[in-house]
């Protein structure tokens, strides 16, 4: 990887569409857009209509051409941006073009972003949530991305950094100086910030919403062989996502589903049906559902409505604090209905006819909500912040107890190490390939 070439690729989706954006960035963005046009180059962020020539001169397509002269760009170098045609050979031939301009190349996975971050135009929390906005699924995970990607947690970690480098700045002082008359305080107010910003970390690490965001909730269904979880399941999905039939364990294996509820990401999880069983395969699929319970946020047992008021106790043992209880074949339900069982409320429904459905779903997308809405709040988004912030935490502890203030200086040396760690305010040269892989070519 060179920082001196200027790079260029496909920056839109590959593969036919009515448009596709193709990407230059470097300081031969000017002269290789100049070259294709064979005019001058357009006034600064204006779009101008041009036709593509390629280096023989034959025309290639009509584009909207811009040119961003640096450092106002993305990267923070000159960029061109070429809005062609998204027919694959129009594509083909303009990277040729592009690929005969002197010291052009074709750009590496990530590396326009890179740019930015060197030129710094963005910084590395901001470009792991840009990275998350690219690959939102859902209403509230672009939202969080985006608070991200505009700055929310980069102000929070370096405010907190500017924090203790003021405090460190006024231990060293007094380990500098210590024949001036100092205020006697000082070290009480310095151990005093070390406790608050240990404590605002602390309760910033309780907090998991904007990881399991990330991830989504994750629901298990269980229930008896013929309960039926996977026609409850399908009914969720709007879809035949699982295979349906009267013969009692059907389902051997776990099959996810993956759902938008209110704009939250939901992994919904059909297992096979919970019974003794004498058959080798069967038993492999029952210990894979028990194996997805522990691990479920949410455990939606289904017992069968057809055979109530019995209720299957294999599938009772999983109520605890994470079972949400549905009675299915509420169709088929003979009076008295159900109300509660073991005291937790039921919810009815039929998979068949579609009765009590809506509510259902409203009911997964509140607990939804409740697990991962951390509404305007800046939460923990990431394991390697994660790890910078504990590892922050523990140094602050240490500096807490130290006896010397030479050794108090040097934890909160390594707390404001970690907390830049972050944003990238110090060395981070061995997690840079770590985040940019995640982006493709053209970002």
């Amino acid at each position: 990887m060179n920082g001196d070439d200027t790079i260029f690729a496909l920056a839109s989706a590959p593969g036919r569409s009515g448009i596709a954006v193709l990407r230059v960035s470097g300081n031969a963005a000017g002269e290789a857009l100049a070259r294709l046009t064979r005019r001058d180059l357009p006034p600064p962020r204006v779009a101008k209509l041009r036709r593509l020539f390629d280096a023989a001169g034959a025309p290639i397509d009509d584009a909207l051409v811009l040119f961003f002269p640096g450092p106002r760009s993305f990267t923070g170098e000159d960029v061109a941006e070429l809005q062609v045609h998204g027919g694959p050979a129009v594509i083909a031939a303009l990277l040729r073009a592009l690929g005969a301009v002197p010291h052009c190349r074709l750009a590496e996975a990530g590396e326009f972003t890179r740019r930015a971050f060197l030129n710094h135009k963005l910084d590395l929390a901001q470009i792991e949530g840009l990275a998350d906005l690219i690959a939102a699924e859902t209403e509230a995970q672009r939202r969080q991305a985006l608070r991200q990607a505009e700055g929310a947690q980069s102000i929070l970690y370096d405010g907190w950094r500017d924090r203790l480098m003021r405090t460190l700045a006024r231990l060293e002082a007094f380990i500098d100086f210590p024949d001036e008359d100092l205020p006697e305080q000082l070290i009480r107010s310095i151990d005093s910030e070390i406790a608050e910003l240990s404590g605002e970390i602390e309760l910033h690490l309780l907090d998991h919403r904007g990881e399991r965001l990330r991830d989504g909730l994750t629901i298990a269904i269980l229930g008896a062989p013929n309960a039926g979880k996977s026609s409850l399941l399908n009914a969720l999905a709007q879809r035949e996502a699982a295979i349906v039939a009267a013969t009692a364990g059907t389902t051997r294996d776990v099959v996810e589903v993956r759902l938008d509820l209110g704009g939250y990401p939901v992994t919904i999880a059909d297992t096979a049906g919970l019974r003794e069983s004498a058959d080798e395969i069967e038993r492999e699929g029952i210990a894979r559902a028990l194996a997805r319970a522990r691990r479920a946020d949410v455990k939606l047992l289904v017992f069968d409505g057809e055979k109530w008021p019995a209720i299957d106790g294999e599938t009772a043992k999983q109520i605890d604090d994470r079972a949400l209880l549905v009675v299915n074949k509420a169709d088929l339900l003979r009076e008295p209905e159900p109300v509660a069982i073991d005291g937790i409320a039921v919810v009815k429904v039929s998979a068949k006819t579609g009765r009590g459905l809506d509510g259902l779903v409203k009911l997964l997308t509140k607990l939804a909500a409740a697990g991962l809405d951390s509404g305007a709040d800046v939460v923990v988004s990431r394991a390697r912040h994660r790890q910078a912030l504990e590892a922050c935490r523990e140094a602050l502890l240490r500096a807490a107890s130290a006896g010397q203030p030479e050794l108090k200086a040097e934890d909160l040396r390594l707390a404001v190490r970690e907390l830049g760690r972050i944003t990238g305010r110090v060395d981070v040269e061995d997690i840079l390939d770590l985040i940019f892989k995640e982006f493709c070519i053209g970002k």
